[in-house]
């Protein structure tokens, strides 16, 4: 249930991070473009963003724990900018999905959706019961 609730909440910050205008993040839509195939296509990418942040974001973590610790953990935010650099980039063979303007704006985006995944991961937080 973690990782439906986790996917959603992606789906939504990468919805709020493609009406930044500035970040030149854009979704597009299954054919034939309606509400409903938005909120799919938008649940497949935090999908796919979710399938890269495990297997390729573990994997970078591990071999770049020294510039976790050396920049006391800022690469993290560069590292979100990189795994949705990637998971546009899985998608561009197809008509629909995530299409980033280039890596700087992937970055910010990715700092845009490490913050909104932050205040949803709190507000969501299962509360310990009080005695």
């Amino acid at each position: 249930m973690g990782f439906l609730i986790r996917v959603a909440v992606n789906a939504f910050a990468i919805w709020v991070v493609s009406l930044v205008p500035f970040l030149h993040v854009t979704i597009t839509p299954f054919a034939p473009g309606g509400d409903l195939q938005l909120v799919i296509s938008l649940l497949a990418i935090a999908a796919l963003f979710a399938v890269v942040n495990t297997i390729v974001g573990t994997a970078i973590r591990i071999v770049a724990f020294p510039l976790f610790v050396l920049t006391l953990g800022l690469f993290s935010l560069l590292l979100n900018g990189i795994l949705l650099w990637v998971t546009a980039w899985v998608m561009s063979p197809w008509d629909w999905g995530l299409s980033l303007d280039g890596f700087w704006p992937a970055v910010l985006a990715g700092i845009l959706l490490s913050l909104i995944n932050w205040v949803f991961g709190i507000l969501l937080r299962p509360q310990k019961k009080r005695r």
